[in-house]
């Protein structure tokens, strides 16, 4: 696995890592996948929408910035959406009953979206990166964190002071912001992310 987000971008950028595509395909696929069904693409046409935005980013990639105040997912987003609205013209596909894909609201992520692809993200980010932690860091963390428990309840459990709870917290939630960026939250998933 990359070590970072902006790591990944950089590979897929042309420093030259055979397994920057594979990983970025298999993190963003299922994020892609759910946004087009979400467009009220069928299974097929879904699928074709997400090969469309690969073969956009194949193109755009080497040119895109990457800006920490700016979300890769909202520009991601933007290539999915006119991808979307060239597929619909293009096949003169009905769109919720208006002529034309311009004539339709913006279809934007919603949090719920956003939330659905952090998860997503996380669940593929929280194995990679546990052997990188001492046992203890890493139960105190997902204890806390994950499952939800007081830092009093998991520092009794452990046998740990609560500053070392939340210690564990800090590192842990740190390496995920280096991961996956804007994606992680202060609030961060539950024990209900997949």
């Amino acid at each position: 696995m990359l070590t970072t987000s902006t790591d990944l971008i950089r590979s897929l950028q042309g420093e030259a890592r055979p397994d920057a595509w594979p990983e970025f395909v298999r993190l963003y696929t299922p994020a892609l996948y759910a946004w087009a069904r979400r467009l009220g693409l069928q299974d097929a046409d879904a699928i074709d929408l997400v090969q469309d935005v690969f073969t956009v980013l194949v193109q755009k990639l080497p040119e895109f910035r990457y800006d920490r105040t700016l979300r890769f997912r909202g520009w991601l987003w933007t290539i999915a959406r006119n991808k979307w609205r060239e597929r619909t013209r293009r096949k003169r596909l009905p769109v919720d009953g208006a002529r034309e894909p311009d004539d339709v609201a913006d279809p934007v992520p919603t949090s719920l979206e956003e939330i659905d692809l952090g998860r997503h993200l996380m669940a593929q980010v929280l194995p990679a990166i546990e052997g990188q932690f001492q046992p203890s860091t890493w139960r105190a963390f997902w204890e806390h964190v994950v499952a939800g428990r007081t830092a009093p309840d998991v520092a009794a459990e452990l046998g740990v002071s609560e500053t070392a709870v939340y210690k564990s917290k800090i590192r842990v939630l740190a390496r995920l912001h280096k991961e996956l960026g804007d994606l992680v939250s202060d609030d961060h998933p539950r024990a209900d992310a997949p």
